[in-house]
């Protein structure tokens, strides 16, 4: 019996394999692209060549995720916020807020005896995703890690706008007035932070979990459990959150 996971997401595509004793047997991330439809080929592709085929008769198959329609061969479509829940359930426990900093949104899910009891999104034009974390890294000519070692050096500076536009423009002319480097890191993730730190406050409060891109950002982790008042806990698996939680809610599926 097996249970497989694909979350597509804008950003990145999540695979996840478990077997009927609940044991993750495979994970794996690849870039999204441009088209979900071509990361739902090539997903098809990674998961047969590690001996996972969604079609063996004892499998099946669910897709959650931005491109969760794009997934013909799926079973089952089921929404991100079910998946990350039953996925943030697998990795932490039955209670608590999870935070998921995903490319195109954030998300908030307050989780109680194991099920979503409730959850909150941020706008999608908000400075608070990851992807305004990869134009603003972009800009400033670094990588999304280079970025977060920056910040821990620079001195407090203010990103007011809300818009991942505007905030570029922002950032465009600090470097222009010649702002140092470190500075702008830190306004750029004292931006994201602020704003993932009030979304969470609509959650049930701690414990916290992290699940997404951001759960090996040290600097990131440990900023928002300072912003926070409460210790934020995440692991690598995190970022699998979503399609763990497909790949559970797939098992159900068996029989």
């Amino acid at each position: 019996m097996l249970g497989i996971g694909i979350d597509i997401g804008s950003t990145a595509t999540k695979l996840a394999v478990i077997d009927g004793g609940g044991d993750t047997l495979f994970t794996r991330q690849m870039l999204t692209g441009f088209s979900s439809v071509d990361a739902s080929d090539r997903a098809l592709e990674e998961l047969r060549a590690a001996g996972f085929d969604p079609s063996d008769s004892e499998a099946r198959l669910v897709a959650t995720g931005y491109g969760r329609i794009a997934v013909p061969y799926a079973d089952k479509v089921v929404t991100e916020i079910t998946c990350h829940g039953v996925g943030a359930v697998r990795l932490f426990g039955p209670e608590g807020t999870v935070i998921d900093v995903g490319g195109q949104d954030t998300k908030v899910i307050t989780l109680r005896a194991g099920r979503v009891a409730k959850f909150a999104m941020n706008d999608k034009c908000a400075a608070g995703t990851g992807r305004f974390l990869e134009i603003m890294a972009d800009r400033l000519g670094v990588s999304q890690e280079v970025l977060s070692r920056l910040a821990a050096e620079g001195e407090p500076t203010k990103i007011s706008s809300m818009c991942t536009v505007f905030a570029e423009s922002e950032v465009i002319s600090m470097i222009g007035r010649g702002e140092p480097r470190a500075n702008i890191a830190n306004g750029v993730m004292d931006s994201v932070l602020g704003r993932v730190a009030a979304l969470a406050g609509q959650g049930s409060g701690a414990p916290y979990f992290l699940t997404g891109g951001l759960c090996e950002n040290d600097y990131f982790v440990t900023q928002l459990g300072e912003r926070l008042g409460a210790l934020v806990t995440t692991c690598p698996q995190a970022r699998f959150a979503g399609a763990l939680g497909a790949a559970e809610r797939a098992l159900a599926l068996v029989g």
